[in-house]
């Protein structure tokens, strides 16, 4: 997003304000389905939450989710809304674990984003450290990784969904973990997410936020959100990182 100074060279030269962002950053939480990768691109997360629903609705379950509930096809949309009203359950942990292999299936098939692994390569080399923050499971986040050959970049700083579903992302939970454990203060890092839920997050912790949509509908969405640095293509960083790796 182009700022409106005139005479602010750096922002005329920088309109996007990436440079100021990744200069400041010694810490990269990442974000997963999204900004690494789509994790179901060849597995339809739609299908995934349908197939929630209609299991519940096999146990007699029907009335436990709202008609916005049932159509949201949001699977996490549905796990956090059985976990509202049976927090801790058995039935809860079961979905959950449901989800994960849906997940895991999932990850077989998921499509890299572009330019993701080079930039995930490059930002490790040049110093800071990057980690995962994400509502998918730890499992399914280690699985892609490690397939991709970039498990060594991230462990043992992968920050996903645990059995305190209440505190998935809007929740800066997971992010504060990861700070926590690297010992980062929040403004030494930056967010990477493509979601409003990851902008909420990262603003929560107090953390910088790069918006990563890949196409217009995500952009309006996390505009919405209040999200002011946002790109359809990580190529930029990369190019800044490769021109400049002292950032």
């Amino acid at each position: 997003m182009t700022h409106e100074t005139e005479n602010d060279q750096k922002d005329l030269n920088d309109p996007d304000g990436l440079k100021e962002l990744i200069s400041g950053a010694r810490v990269v939480l990442w974000d997963f389905d999204g900004p690494i990768c789509r994790l179901f691109a060849g597995h339809s997360a739609e299908r995934v939450a349908t197939d929630l629903v209609e299991w519940l609705e096999g146990r007699g379950l029907h009335g436990l989710l709202t008609e916005p509930e049932r159509e949201s096809l949001d699977p996490h949309a549905v796990l956090r809304a059985v976990d509202r009203r049976h927090p801790g359950s058995d039935l809860v942990a079961e979905l959950e674990a449901r989800l994960t292999q849906e997940e895991m299936l999932a990850a077989s098939s998921a499509r890299p984003t572009p330019y993701a692994d080079p930039l995930i390569r490059t930002w490790t080399a040049v110093g800071p450290r990057p980690a995962i923050a994400t509502n998918n499971s730890p499992r399914v986040v280690r699985k892609y990784l490690t397939d991709r050959g970039l498990l060594g970049c991230f462990a043992p700083h992968i920050y996903g969904r645990t059995q305190q579903l209440s505190r998935l992302k809007p929740d800066p939970h997971c992010i504060n973990r990861a700070l926590n454990a690297m010992g980062a203060a929040p403004d030494s890092a930056l967010m990477i997410g493509d979601t409003p839920s990851d902008f909420h997050a990262a603003t929560a912790a107090g953390v910088p936020f790069l918006g990563y949509a890949r196409n217009e509908d995500k952009e309006k969405v996390l505009q919405a959100a209040g999200a002011t640095v946002i790109l359809p293509s990580l190529a930029p960083v990369l190019a800044l990182l490769r021109t400049a790796p002292q950032a």
